[in-house]
């Protein structure tokens, strides 16, 4: 690929994903039937890659074309020109060596770095009575790699663990945002962003910070987020409650309890009864209880992944079988 005119080239591809490309804005004066247009072959490139700036629609009678880095047309901006009646090249103070402009107008950065990136001006010299000239305004800007999360612990403890998020890749270039659950993360006391908030530290993490997490790296142009990835905090088991709290039955009656603790991951039952075990499992039935199931019921939560334990007791007694009261006038 390459200009009309110019000499051929080859792009080299690397394994980087450091995308560049490009966005135009075009001035003229005075007009011309079409509009000259500069458009960046190939419309993406990554860093060490070669880009070329080939210029569309150009006015008849050309003298000179004057390429500068930036919008300000001075020495001290100047790259390289060339001047069709001599067929010469001219460098000028911002030439870096990496630089080639085609009698065509374009223009070809090779082995395109960081510093590369910002606004591009073409002066275009016309033959004429008076000397008239079309200039053209050009931004190559980089297109953001994904950002993407790394820790150490995605699965933290509650107020045992500090958490440390690093939002990648590292650069002087970008300045980095987070977000948990869809919204902008806050700052407190407890959230620390250090070194332009790359680094989130969560310190006593809590179930709180439970949640999905997102990274944004932002330069002068835009931004990228990366995708989410989910805070696991580790917590429990809390003390767990038994249902119902009734604790007078009657013989004959169903007993049905329920334990529940809050926990992540989800604890494991145990039922006793007066420190004999009954069975797993957070919820018990006994049909047709008697007397005998009277006595202290206690519900061990664990939490394998903590290593806490609780426990919750309730008394329960059975009396003699309840006879109701329209049957007891019998008697």
């Amino acid at each position: 690929m390459g200009p009309h005119s110019a000499p051929p080239y080859t792009l080299h591809i690397t394994w980087k994903e450091l995308l560049f490309t490009a966005s135009l804005l075009i001035f003229w004066n005075p007009p011309t039937a079409a509009q000259v247009m500069i458009e960046a072959q190939p419309t993406k490139v990554s860093e060490a890659k070669n880009v070329l700036l080939l210029v569309h629609n150009l006015p008849q009678n050309v003298a000179a074309y004057l390429w500068y880095k930036g919008q300000i047309m001075d020495v001290h901006h100047y790259i390289t020109g060339y001047v069709m009646e001599t067929e010469g090249i001219m460098f000028g103070p911002a030439y870096s060596g990496r630089e080639t402009v085609y009698s065509n107008g374009s223009l070809l950065i090779q082995n395109v770095t960081w510093k590369d990136t910002g606004s591009y001006t073409i002066q275009i010299i016309k033959r004429g009575d008076k000397p008239k000239e079309v200039i053209g305004h050009f931004t190559l800007y980089s297109e953001l790699p994904k950002p993407y999360i790394t820790s150490k612990n995605f699965n933290p403890m509650e107020n045992k663990n500090v958490v440390a998020l690093t939002c990648e890749p590292k650069t002087q270039n970008y300045t980095y945002m987070w977000w948990v659950n869809g919204q902008s993360l806050p700052v407190s006391p407890r959230l620390k962003q250090p070194g332009e908030n790359r680094i989130l530290i969560l310190a006593n993490v809590t179930r709180n910070d439970t949640g999905p997490y997102e990274c944004e790296i932002r330069d002068r142009f835009g931004g990228m987020r990366s995708d989410p990835v989910t805070l696991n905090v580790l917590y429990g088991p809390d003390l767990p409650s038994i249902f119902p709290s009734l604790t007078d039955y009657h013989s004959g009656q169903n007993l049905s309890l329920l334990c529940f603790a809050d926990s992540n991951p989800p604890a494991e039952y145990t039922w006793t009864i007066n420190g004999k075990f009954l069975q797993s499992g957070p919820r018990i039935y006994i049909p047709q209880i008697t007397t005998n199931h009277s006595g202290l019921y206690c519900c061990s939560v664990r939490n394998s992944a903590t290593g806490s334990e609780r426990s919750t007791f309730n008394m329960i007694r059975v009396s003699g079988k309840w006879i109701p009261a329209s049957l007891a006038i019998g008697f």
